[in-house]
């Protein structure tokens, strides 16, 4: 006969296996915030290099014959909307291109795919950034 388990109270058993799951879990969740968390500013970061390359890519498309004419700079609305969608596309991701006067913004939404947070049920993390470019002289 086992002496440890003797003098235990037969209520005493199995108790610590309740406080090991409870710990266990606790730790795999608290591993993915972490881990996710940390894929997640790095899927941020590349959204943001997105939107401002897309809106960099807008603001380029001079109306150029009106630049001439004029020596005014004015954006060429639809070619600057297409540039911009065709670079967010190119980089596979999603967004908005909104132009107004001089300015280029696009708004970039995503998510970034959870590895740990995925056991409780969380399996993205939703990611966006915003930038805007204003057109400037050629030279």
């Amino acid at each position: 006969m086992n002496t440890s388990h003797a003098r235990c109270a037969p209520r005493d058993r199995g108790s610590v296996t309740g406080y090991t799951v409870i710990v266990t879990i606790a730790a795999i969740v608290f591993a993915g915030l972490v881990l996710d968390a940390g894929m997640a500013v790095a899927t941020k970061v590349q959204a943001i290099s997105t939107a401002q390359s897309a809106a960099r890519a807008g603001a380029r498309e001079l109306d150029l014959a009106h630049l001439r004419a004029t020596g005014v700079i004015r954006i060429d609305p639809a070619q600057a909307q297409v540039s911009a969608q065709d670079w967010l596309q190119r980089a596979g991701w999603s967004g908005t291109v909104t132009i107004t006067g001089n300015e280029v913004t696009v708004a970039v939404t995503g998510a970034a795919d959870t590895q740990l947070l995925g056991m409780v049920g969380i399996g993205t993390i939703p990611v966006g950034a915003t930038a805007t470019a204003t057109a400037i002289p050629p030279g």
